[in-house]
């Protein structure tokens, strides 16, 4: 995960109506996808929201063994890059479009279809290269533990919405790299107060992480509505989730993540 700090490309998705036509065979969309250059995605997702104080580096906070080991596991998932020769990861490619999508067949895993969730291009494994295959986990997490979420995001179904709307995949790809940093989840031990809060909720269950990451998805997604936000407004929208997402985890009544007020937000 070495390759995160350089600029990168986004691609912008026009609002044209509200909803897809899922059922035409010609594939016609509710989005138009025009490409750009800024750095919210891939090699530029480092730009999105590092916020780390100079005072965090000099904070380190023991571990349980229990924490410990849960941390290490956590690692172990972050570090595996998307690999398209792995049988596994090309599965796990052919469940999301399919809990995305279960009404329209993938053509293959190259393909123009992708364009519909919001990948880059043809080849979404081309945007795993900021979140590795753990984004496209959380990704398939998101889809088939809180369905209803997942669809509503993915084809923007509620709210006021603007004309350029965030491409719904690349933003997944950047809530885990952002959660990843604020969590600071590839240190040995957390050195800031929030990243030892989570990894107590991640010693009670192994998927905190991927639960906290519909949470953020969802709060990102409320936090774009709530600013009236555009496709430029995106690493604005995506600082401002993470203060209050930081906020609600270092609340003194919060003892699991189901007690998040954004957790209220999400529908199975």
């Amino acid at each position: 995960m070495d390759d995160r700090g350089s600029g990168g490309s986004f691609v912008a998705v026009r609002r044209i109506s509200q909803g897809f036509d899922r059922g035409n065979t010609c594939h016609s969309s509710s989005a138009e996808v025009v490409a750009g250059s800024a750095a919210w995605l891939g090699k530029g997702l480092s730009c999105v929201c590092a916020q780390r104080r100079d005072s965090d580096s000099r904070l380190s906070f023991d571990l349980t063994p229990a924490e410990e080991d849960c941390l290490q596991r956590l690692q172990s998932r972050i570090d595996v890059p998307y690999d398209t020769s792995l049988p596994e990861h090309q599965e796990a490619l052919r469940a999301l479009w399919d809990a995305a999508f279960p009404e329209e067949e993938l053509h293959d895993l190259v393909s123009e279809q992708w364009k519909e969730m919001g990948w880059q291009g043809k080849d979404p494994s081309t945007d795993f290269r900021g979140g590795g295959y753990i984004s496209l986990e959380n990704l398939l997490y998101f889809a088939k533990n809180f369905p209803k979420s997942f669809q509503v995001l993915l084809r923007k179904q509620e709210g006021d919405r603007a004309m350029w709307e965030y491409p719904f995949a690349v933003a997944g790809v950047n809530i885990t790299f952002m959660l990843i940093q604020m969590l600071d989840l590839e240190a040995v031990k957390p050195r800031t107060l929030v990243g030892a809060t989570f990894l107590k909720f991640l010693a009670e269950k192994d998927y905190a992480f991927d639960l906290l990451y519909c949470i953020t998805f969802k709060l990102m997604d409320q936090q774009w509505l709530e600013m009236r936000a555009s496709y430029m407004d995106f690493n604005a929208v995506m600082k401002s989730t993470r203060r209050r997402l930081e906020e609600e985890l270092m609340h003194e009544d919060i003892t699991k993540l189901e007690d998040l007020p954004s957790y209220n937000l999400l529908i199975r």
